[in-house]
C-alpha cells in the first residue's frame, strides 16, 4: 500500500431528486490540475455544512472495489455505473477500510492529507440510489469510505499518485473504528482509546466520550432515515 492513482471528482449543490433537499452528493470526474484547499477541492460543494464538508471532512474517499459488491447485492443500478455514486472526491482501487488507518498521512501532488475519520452514512444515500435502507446497509457492511483533512494545501496534477507517507496508528484501521462505532458499540475499553486518539476528528472523539459518560449509544434514526434525534449526525 505505497501509492495509488485516484480519480478526482467534484460536484455542485443541487436538489436531490424531485423536491429533494439540497445536496452535493452527486460528484463527477473533473480534469486537473486540482487545487486542494483546507476545506476540499476547489470547485466542490456541500449542501449542509453542519454535517458535511469542513476541515475534518475536506475530501471523501471511496474504494471502487465496493461497487462490485453493491451491484451484486442490489443489482445493476445506473448510479453505480461510474465513480461518484457515494459522493466521493477520490475514487481508487487498491485501498479499503482494512488498509487505511486513522492518522495516515498521504501526499497528493504538493498537498498533504491525513485520514481524520470514517464516513457516517446518512439518508441522502437512500435518495441518491432511490433505495430505502441504503444508508443502513453502508453502515452495516462497513463499506463507508473515509475522510481526509488537509495538513498542507497544494496542487495535484493528472498522473500524480496518492502516496502513503507516515502511518501513526497502525493498530487503528478504519475497519476497527467502523466496528466500534456501529457493531461493538459498548466496547468501553476501545472507546476510551479512541477518545484519546489526537488524529481522530474531534466530533468522533466527542461521540466516544459521550458513550462512555452515558453508557448509552446515540440514536441513529435521524441520520439514517431523516427522522428522530440529531445526536447521531456527525
Amino acid at each position: 500500500m505505497a501509492q495509488i492513482l485516484p480519480i478526482v471528482l467534484v460536484g455542485p449543490v443541487a436538489p436531490l431528486g424531485p423536491d429533494g433537499p439540497p445536496s452535493g452528493i452527486a460528484k463527477r470526474p473533473v480534469a486537473g490540475p486540482w487545487q486542494i484547499t483546507a476545506t476540499g477541492i476547489k470547485g466542490d460543494a456541500q449542501g449542509d455544512l453542519r454535517f458535511h464538508g469542513g476541515p475534518e471532512k475536506a475530501l471523501h474517499h471511496y474504494p471502487q472495489e465496493h461497487y462490485a459488491a453493491w451491484t451484486f447485492e442490489i443489482g445493476v443500478h445506473p448510479v453505480l455505473g461510474a465513480p461518484g455514486a457515494f459522493g466521493e472526491n477520490l475514487a481508487t482501487t487498491g485501498w479499503t477500510e482494512r488498509d487505511v488507518c486513522i492518522g495516515d498521512i498521504a501526499h497528493f501532488g504538493s498537498a498533504i492529507l491525513q485520514v481524520s475519520q470514517g464516513r457516517q452514512p446518512c439518508y441522502k444515500l437512500d435518495r441518491r440510489l432511490d433505495r430505502s435502507g441504503m444508508a443502513l446497509a453502508v453502515q452495516r457492511t462497513g463499506r463507508t469510505g473515509w475522510y481526509w483533512r488537509v495538513l498542507k494545501e497544494g496542487l495535484a496534477e493528472p498522473g500524480d499518485a496518492l502516496e502513503l507517507g507516515d502511518r501513526l496508528r497502525p493498530e487503528w484501521p478504519l475497519s476497527r473504528l467502523n466496528r466500534l462505532l456501529y457493531v461493538d458499540t459498548r466496547n468501553w475499553r476501545d472507546l476510551e482509546i479512541a477518545a484519546a486518539i489526537p488524529e481522530l476528528a474531534e466530533r468522533w472523539r466527542t461521540l466516544a466520550r459521550r458513550r462512555l459518560e452515558t453508557r448509552t449509544v446515540e440514536d441513529w434514526s435521524r441520520r439514517l432515515t431523516g427522522t428522530g434525534d440529531t445526536t447521531g449526525l456527525a
